[in-house]
């Protein structure tokens, strides 16, 4: 399965674009859609070039879905801890969106080089002969004079305009570079090895507007899971935003907490289809290998927790599909993938 970015690519190519480009003062005026449900607007002037206004517009809840100024609840919060004083709240909001920023670009960080962490086992060094940088200068060659001097690690995004160069004692390693080629035996890095830069890191995260807004309510929720509690006043059954006037259901609970999607298709084709595909992926979830990921239940009715919900907000037509999430699956940094995987589901069918 191909998983989905948290972050806009637009969106942050264009943010990336706009701080190279800051001195040129080209104004910008852009509207795009995405997920089919998400619509976003930024607007820069030729009289602040440093203000980059970002305005996006929500899916329209459902009557049952709990909004707080009209959004979903803790997004604000969430905001002011993702952004600190890069990014305010303009308030009211452009006519017509749910949220407008106020994004000060004169105050993301400048590149303080690069920094190593140990990630995932994304990246294979590989052995490079001969690279051509476009971005540094057009003359600008890198040759090897031993095999294995030099080595590139794959990142999972290609920008075209952000190339920095970290030089170490063996290997030559280049961030924002996305394909790999064959791996080397004669040098090992640590298998995790992951290098980015400061304003990098911002930037993804407001082109992570998205994520941060209407994954709020999960995260306010499976953060509590972590620590096996329930956050203080919160309900027993939780509705949020699925796609425009649908909602899916969170169960919270101090040691599990359930969500139940209600399947709805508008062709008769899809809605045979789907009843028989999510048969058949509840079926392979139990599989032995599969033990430690969260367990997963289809049901042609709504399951015994949506007891009391009427029926108009439960509009499936192709049954209901359940995940168990146990604390294990939220420790660390597996919150930040489970929160983007349960919101974006509904994009999977």
């Amino acid at each position: 399965m191909i998983l989905l970015q948290s972050h806009s690519r637009f969106l942050l190519q264009t943010l990336l674009n706009r701080l190279q480009n800051i001195e040129k003062g080209v104004e910008l005026d852009h509207h795009w859609v995405e997920f089919d449900d998400v619509r976003y607007h930024i607007q820069v002037s030729m009289k602040n070039p440093h203000i980059f206004l970002l305005s996006v517009s929500l899916p329209t809840p459902s009557s049952e879905t709990i909004f707080e100024s009209g959004l979903p609840f803790g997004a604000i919060e969430a905001i002011k801890a993702a952004y600190g004083n890069v990014v305010q709240i303009l308030d009211p909001p452009r006519d017509g969106f749910n949220l407008t920023l106020k994004i000060n670009l004169s105050k993301v960080p400048a590149n303080q080089g690069l920094h190593f962490h140990y990630y995932n086992k994304f990246f294979q060094p590989v052995l490079v002969s001969r690279i051509y940088i476009w971005e540094l200068s057009p003359a600008l060659y890198l040759f090897t004079t031993k095999p294995a001097s030099y080595y590139m690690m794959a990142c999972p995004d290609f920008i075209p305009a952000t190339f920095h160069i970290g030089f170490l004692t063996l290997p030559l390693i280049l961030t924002d570079l996305c394909w790999h080629l064959a791996p080397t035996p004669t040098f090992s890095p640590p298998p995790s090895l992951h290098c980015f830069d400061q304003r990098q890191a911002l930037l993804v995260k407001v082109a992570s507007i998205r994520e941060v807004v209407l994954g709020a309510p999960l995260r306010v929720i499976l953060k509590h899971l972590a620590s096996r509690t329930v956050a203080p006043g919160m309900d027993p059954l939780v509705a949020l935003v699925h796609r425009p006037r649908e909602s899916f259901f969170v169960l919270p609970k101090a040691d599990r907490v359930t969500v139940v999607y209600p399947m709805r298709f508008g062709d008769s084709i899809d809605i045979v289809l789907a009843t028989s595909f999510l048969q058949e992926f509840v079926e392979a979830r139990r599989a032995a290998g599969l033990n430690n990921t969260p367990p997963c239940l289809w049901s042609h009715t709504p399951p015994p927790e949506l007891k009391g919900v009427s029926t108009d907000s439960l509009p499936a037509n192709a049954g209901f599909v359940s995940f168990v999430i146990f604390p294990r699956h939220v420790e660390g940094q597996k919150l930040d993938r489970t929160v983007w995987s349960l919101s974006t589901f509904h994009a999977y069918h």
